[in-house]
């Protein structure tokens, strides 16, 4: 019994200690967590305090009554959704635009990274790397003014070698064939750089002995890339394809906002643009609010799906 005890005494010394030292270092951090609290202050007020609002998709909101004292509608908004052709039309649009980019975009700075990994001189590999961050911190309302300009069919370079060869000027940004490729295709152009940051820094913790290991055994250049590298990356590439699985039904709302025209709405109009023009334009609070939320709730099903799917199937994932 006195054996028993004195192991439950132990134990209990062992978990004070612990928790004793991760307080200490906690206090030893105070000023890093001081830094985090302002970013999570600014979460809560500006991400979580306006869910609030939320309530109104399931009221036939009136702002002279109120959030809480305008009339409760039985769903009359979600039951609108699916009967509403231009909200259908933006859903499956939505879909197509993202599974292009998840097909297209997703792999592009994965492949990028790689092949910057593999640069010798180092001077030309900084100078790719900040080429292709520049875009990602220009604004799409700068972007797409410069695609539009590229574009042009009076003033654009694409028109201008068109023409030189004897072909007819095309309106590239008012045809629906053309218009997808193009979003598919700047989108990568702007986040190609900053999305193979996080890729570089799985690569450069990968063990050099691998590589080492890989080239006694007589592998050149790309088996290393094959078979060390984009294995050794893979638990980054799957939580990353998860996050991105969870942003299916966001298309590029900036994007899409500033290069799109009504000529195009058959095939670029998204659930965004739908939101933005029932709520803002069209003064719809409520049934926008209930847009907004049925895609937000998908978004969580897709993360909490896929997540639950790949960690069946290996050992990685989000939690």
């Amino acid at each position: 019994m006195q054996t028993v005890i004195q192991k439950q005494n132990v134990e209990t010394a062992k978990t004070e200690k612990k928790t004793n030292t991760k307080w200490l270092q906690m206090k030893k951090m105070k000023t890093l967590y001081f830094m985090l609290l302002i970013p999570m202050i600014m979460l809560f007020i500006f991400s979580y305090i306006p869910m609030y609002g939320i309530i109104i998709a399931f009221k036939d909101f009136s702002p002279g009554l109120g959030i809480w004292d305008s009339p409760w509608n039985n769903f009359e908004h979600f039951k609108r959704l699916f009967s509403d052709f231009l909200f259908v039309r933006a859903l499956k649009n939505t879909v197509i635009i993202s599974l292009l980019k998840v097909v297209i975009v997703f792999p592009a700075p994965i492949i990028f990274a790689i092949l910057l990994n593999e640069i010798k001189s180092e001077k030309f590999k900084k100078v790719t790397q900040s080429i292709s961050y520049l875009p990602h911190f220009m604004s799409w309302v700068i972007l797409s003014a410069m695609v539009i300009e590229v574009f042009s069919p009076q003033r654009g370079i694409i028109n201008f070698i068109i023409t030189l060869f004897g072909g007819e000027p095309l309106n590239f940004m008012a045809d629906k064939t053309s218009f997808i490729p193009i979003l598919v295709l700047t989108d990568m152009w702007k986040e190609i750089g900053w999305g193979a940051i996080i890729y570089l820094a799985s690569i450069a913790s990968i063990d050099p002995g691998l590589y080492e290991a890989a080239e006694m055994d007589g592998a050149g250049r790309f088996h290393k890339m094959i078979h060390v590298t984009l294995p050794s990356i893979m638990p980054m590439v799957i939580i990353m394809f998860i996050l991105r699985l969870g942003s299916i039904l966001n298309a590029g709302f900036d994007q899409i906002l500033n290069l799109y025209n009504p000529l195009v709405y058959e095939v670029a109009d998204i659930i965004d643009t739908y939101v933005y023009r029932s709520g803002l334009e069209q003064f719809q609070f409520d049934y926008a609010t209930a847009v907004g939320l049925f895609k937000n709730v998908v978004g969580i099903v897709l993360i909490l799906s896929a997540n639950a799917i790949i960690r069946r199937k290996s050992e990685h994932g989000i939690w």
